[in-house]
């Protein structure tokens, strides 16, 4: 069981992601913008970020940069219900620029629960490993 933050400010991608994650036995907090959301984190520990690209006030790129200083190990999540175009002339692939930027994972809106639930699997296995990475040079 995981303790997750859900960023985005469509409580119904909410309230379908926390459902999701609650079947698969997490434990979910919700944040409706980025500004709340890096509150929430600053404030407890969380074994994973979902971050929406695309909000009100601080977007998920801005919160994203404040999440990875605070605690750079935390597996981040990014999801966007733009559309992704190879039209050259189109708004960037904002989804591909926050892997680069350091989230671990991507989803395009409309997702599957398989999808989603795959990825949160994914990003917690790499989160261990990376946990047990920091605890072994510690010793």
């Amino acid at each position: 069981m995981a303790n997750i933050l859900i960023v985005d400010d469509d409580p119904a991608v909410q309230l379908t992601i926390r459902l999701l994650l609650e079947r698969a036995s997490h434990h979910v907090t919700v944040a409706g913008d980025g500004r709340k959301g890096l509150a929430l984190f600053e404030a407890s520990e969380f074994d994973l970020l979902f971050l929406d690209i695309y909000m009100p006030g601080m977007d998920g790129l801005e919160t994203m940069r404040h999440a990875r200083a605070l605690r750079p190990a935390v597996p981040i999540i990014v999801i966007s219900g733009r559309s992704i175009t190879p039209d050259a002339y189109a708004e960037p692939d904002f989804l591909k620029m926050a892997t680069k930027l350091g989230a671990v994972a991507s989803l395009q809106k409309p997702f599957r629960a398989d999808a989603l639930l795959a990825a949160v699997d994914n990003c917690l296995k790499a989160g261990e490993s990376e946990g047990s990475d920091v605890n072994a040079s510690r010793r």
